[in-house]
């Protein structure tokens, strides 16, 4: 029951914290979904809007992502394969959907809570269920699964404890033999987390996210650098996948102008 996920992981402990009660409450204790959807509502429904004035790399960024997912065996050339149904998580305009994901998959569906974003991709072939709710009330539909989920630049707009409840969500409908859960994300090289009031979200150090996706029940088994961005944009892969699966992968953004650093896969744990 999604309740017993949230008390589990609402107890489960802080990624990098303690248990000791200080004065400042931890950034993610900032996150407002109200005021993170009032931002992008004031956003264009465009590449430029979706990169926060970067939209030179997407083109560097969706080969990147292909080129990692190549590694891991799927892809559409040659010896490579194709799934049947993947997932994208906060997909915004669906730039990585058409950019790439229904390349390799026959059918996607959508998770973004900002309707005007996902109007165009409504009646796009290949293109599935549209979920316009954040990835916090995102619940599985009974019966799906899915041989991929891609979830980049979405994932600092939730707090640790959503994120673990999400992940868990994500884990129980990966295919389990090969499903993957692809994670892509901005990370602070300041050595804590960082709160955003622009969008209110957060950036997270890696040992973070390493912590969540273990509370989630996952393992980091490889990290791979995105490569070709601007020096002041150091995106980090992780990925995650279920226990009997061999990969996955996570990595880091665009819409943040501070330094980032590298990233990695995770399967499921016993």
């Amino acid at each position: 029951m999604p309740g017993d996920e949230e008390a589990a992981a609402a107890s489960a402990p802080a990624g990098t914290g303690t248990a000791e009660h200080t004065a400042t409450p931890p950034p993610d204790a900032k996150i407002s979904a109200a005021d993170g959807r009032s931002y992008w509502q004031g956003i264009d429904a465009d590449v430029n809007g979706m990169l926060g004035g970067f939209p030179y790399i997407s083109k560097v960024d969706l080969q990147g992502s292909r080129n990692f997912l190549a590694k891991l065996g799927i892809g559409s050339k040659s010896g490579l394969r194709t799934v049947s149904r993947a997932l994208e998580g906060g997909a915004g305009i669906g730039r990585i959907t058409e950019g790439f994901l229904l390349d390799v998959a026959e059918q996607v569906d959508i998770v973004e809570p900002i309707a005007k974003f996902t109007a165009a991709l409504q009646e796009k072939s290949g293109v599935g269920s549209v979920f316009n709710i954040g990835l916090e009330e995102w619940k599985p539909l009974d019966g799906t699964a899915y041989d991929l989920i891609w979830n980049q630049w979405c994932l600092g707009h939730l707090t640790d404890d959503q994120l673990v409840v999400y992940m868990r969500r994500c884990k129980a409908v990966v295919a389990p033999n090969d499903g993957l859960i692809v994670v892509k994300e901005n990370l602070s090289t300041s050595g804590v987390d960082l709160f955003d009031d622009v969008d209110s979200s957060v950036t997270r150090v890696d040992d973070k996210f390493r912590a969540l996706f273990q509370q989630a029940g996952l393992r980091l088994v490889k990290t791979e650098l995105q490569n070709g961005f601007p020096k002041d944009l150091f995106p980090r892969w992780h990925g995650t996948a279920t226990a009997a699966a061999a990969a996955a992968n996570h990595g880091s953004g665009a819409h943040r102008r501070e330094t980032r650093g590298p990233g990695g896969r995770l399967e499921g744990l016993d």
